[in-house]
């Protein structure tokens, strides 16, 4: 096996996924565990690294760094959050570190954590983003481009000139879906597990045409997953579908309700998810594309090559 020259840890909330990384930063060996940052008890940190990967840390000299939730306030330790416009050189520079206990109890090696990002919407409130930072320089995109990373919170954030992020909005789209199935009345009709199908595609357009036209009213257009239920204008096996439609939609429309204009956007992210918001996207008249499966290692090592530490692992 070629030689190791970076430990690439990608440490959310729920999973830990390590990645060994050669020369040319291309992925000798992945590894994942359920050792997210709201899974540690007790600021066992170090032992949950150790548990998935101590026989890296004995075998190489190679540098470590990590992006992610590991470098939040419930984190090993918080990272600063850096004033957007920011560029991957700039964030270089604000790394943290963290000993890394390996043998006989004293710090042997060094963890290096990416810190995160935030701005101000036009209200003048905060929004930030830890992780997808790293996933976007990952990603290589040309300047004044937007891109979308789907998720619980999904991300939006526009780039200027060498691939700084100029500002970002978060999306509570999927979060929100889950409360309104689990907790409120709009999931009491749905039925949920069947086969996708037509109808539930049709649904899932259909929703997202709603939520476009009425997601300045959100509140209200909500209550069509109740009412198209009550009517029997939509199954109950595709209210779940046209639920998330209306949520996706009124994301797309209130994203690119008054902001420069688009017309194209890139994709970050879970395959599935990235399909649905590919969807509602065309549906809005936008093209789509699509980042590599490996951004978020790309940006690791991107970060670890400005910040001077491949130099010293090789």
């Amino acid at each position: 096996m070629p030689d190791p020259h970076l430990i690439a840890l990608d440490w959310g909330t729920s999973n830990l996924r390590a990645s060994l990384l050669d020369a040319r930063g291309q992925t000798l060996e992945t590894r994942s565990a359920p050792g997210g940052v709201m899974a540690v008890q007790g600021g066992q940190f170090g032992q949950a690294l150790l548990a998935l990967c101590a026989d890296w840390l004995a075998q190489t000299r190679c540098p470590l760094m990590a992006s992610g939730m590991i470098g939040s306030r419930q984190g090993w330790r918080e990272a600063p959050y850096l004033d957007a416009p920011t560029s991957l050189a700039q964030a270089a520079r604000q790394l943290i570190t963290v000993p890394v206990m390996v043998v006989d109890g004293r710090a042997e090696r060094l963890l290096h954590i990416a810190p995160g990002l935030r701005c101000l919407d036009s209200a003048g409130e905060f929004d930030v983003m830890r992780g997808e930072e790293t996933q976007i320089w990952g990603a290589d995109l040309p300047a004044h481009s937007c891109c979308v990373l789907p998720g619980t919170h999904s991300k939006w954030a526009w780039l200027g000139e060498g691939g700084a992020i100029r500002h970002f909005k978060t999306f509570m789209t999927g979060e929100l879906y889950g409360v309104l199935t689990q907790h409120s009345i709009l999931g009491r009709l749905m039925v949920f597990g069947a086969e996708p199908g037509a109808s539930q595609h049709e649904a899932f357009a259909a929703g997202v045409r709603l939520g476009l036209r009425g997601h300045a009213e959100l509140p209200h257009t909500l209550f069509a997953a109740r009412t198209a239920g009550l009517m029997g204008r939509v199954a109950p096996e595709a209210l779940p579908d046209f639920l998330s439609g209306i949520l996706l939609g009124a994301e797309v429309g209130g994203a690119t309700a008054g902001a420069e204009p688009l017309q194209q956007v890139t994709l970050i992210g879970d395959e599935a998810l990235c399909q649905r918001y590919a969807l509602a996207l065309a549906i809005k008249g936008l093209a789509v594309s699509r980042a590599s499966d490996y951004a978020t290692t790309r940006g690791q090592w991107l970060l670890a090559g400005a910040a001077g530490l491949l130099g010293a692992a090789a």
